[in-house]
């Protein structure tokens, strides 16, 4: 098949390319306003003035206070920054040695969550999910009252790999209740759910600016105040202790740009999306056989379809697919190259023969209905192909 000159790019879960408007409102911070936003002179007011923008811009979309907002280098570390931040602050403050997170969080979540009970000593409960990738209310209040003192339950709001939602709200409420904090991995639902923060009930989230077209490399965590903390980089007393190292201004400020204009978008476009996605699903099911959704049918993003194809491995398809000019992935961009299959499909009791046949399908705001068409046109030919070599393969 001949390659489309245009480059179909489902992948938006993996990242997004960083809108026009936002280079413009990055570039003067690049070569005419580069000041430090910690140094006194004119330059580095200026340049802390611009910071201080973005952070009101941040909180008033969440609902947050501007003390409450930390600017990271990524979701990755704000992640880390919850996790670290809080647990150690809570054991400190009330012996509290349990962490609680759900068995289909991000590595970021997942992995932090290890080291903190393998090298530091702490407690940890894996809530498990049901086949759909969601945990069970239940589950969580079993957590939350077991004899020992828990010191954060985090719970992502949006999987990465097969995008469904979690009960958040509820979560949160139980968390109230117990007086337990918690944290919520809120990277894939930023641009496509309200993240107010007091409506979700948290005391941390997570966001990355490279997940709603904004630059890679930058993020912030909200942390509610009140909530017990210790910053995990020192060294400075940036955004008020609580994260050492001068702040990246530029993509700070792109970031807050990105962030204003997906959620002005963020309801028609999550409804554009919706509808794209509910007719690429269907059209995969009926021209494939032996495929099958993974994740919540109905509770899920607007802009992720997840399946098993069943019969052939990711790589072939996605090699397939690449030559045909659609980029693709097999799941979470962080763990695509990984030979083992998904913890998530793990988790969810995917037989294992099945999970190396998994495809993630993200659409985003480049995707058209030509682009569905083009990829329910060429991608059942690629897998009838795969398929026909496997008796010889094997």
């Amino acid at each position: 098949m001949n390659r489309t000159k245009k480059l179909i790019y489902l992948d938006h879960s993996a990242t997004t390319p960083v809108r026009p408007e936002v280079v413009k409102a990055m570039q003067p911070f690049w070569m005419t306003q580069y000041g430090n936003p910690s140094s006194i002179h004119g330059a580095g007011r200026g340049a802390n003035v611009a910071l201080t923008k973005a952070r009101q811009r941040i909180a008033s979309i969440i609902g947050a206070k501007e003390k409450e907002i930390i600017f990271t280098g990524c979701g990755t570390e704000g992640n880390n920054a919850a996790l670290r931040g809080i647990a150690h602050a809570q054991r400190a403050a009330t012996g509290a040695n349990r962490i609680v997170i759900s068995a289909v969080e991000h590595h970021a979540v997942y992995h932090t969550a290890e080291d903190l009970a393998s090298n530091f000593g702490f407690d940890l409960t894996i809530l498990p999910v049901d086949g759909l990738g969601q945990v069970h209310i239940d589950e969580v209040e079993s957590a939350l009252g077991l004899n020992e003192e828990v010191a954060l339950v985090s719970v992502m709001m949006a999987n990465n790999e097969v995008g469904t939602l979690q009960p958040i709200g509820a979560v949160g409420e139980l968390c109230k209740e117990y007086d337990v904090p918690f944290h919520t991995d809120a990277v894939q639902a930023a641009g496509k759910f309200p993240l107010h923060v007091d409506q979700l009930q948290v005391d941390a989230l997570t966001i990355s600016a490279h997940k709603i077209y904004g630059p890679k490399g930058c993020g912030f965590l909200y942390l509610r105040s009140g909530t017990p903390f210790q910053p995990i980089l020192t060294g400075g007393s940036h955004e008020n202790n609580r994260r050492a190292g001068t702040e990246n201004v530029p993509l700070i400020v792109g970031m807050a740009e990105a962030f204003d204009l997906i959620e002005a978008e963020r309801e028609v476009e999550s409804q554009r999306l919706t509808v794209l996605c509910d007719r690429l699903i269907e059209g995969i099911q009926q021209t494939i056989p032996d495929v099958y959704q993974t994740g919540s049918p109905d509770n899920r993003l607007p802009n992720l379809a997840s399946f098993i194809i069943q019969g052939v491995e990711a790589e072939g398809v996605l090699i397939g697919l690449d030559l045909a000019g659609i980029a693709a992935s097999s799941g979470s961009a962080c763990t695509s190259g990984a030979q083992r299959p998904s913890h998530v499909l793990e988790a969810m009791n995917v037989p294992t023969a099945d999970a190396v046949g998994g495809l993630r399908l993200s659409l985003g705001k480049s995707t058209t209905d030509d682009d569905v068409d083009y990829l329910l046109a060429t991608l059942p030919g690629i897998v009838q192909r795969i398929r026909s070599f496997a008796p010889a393969v094997a």
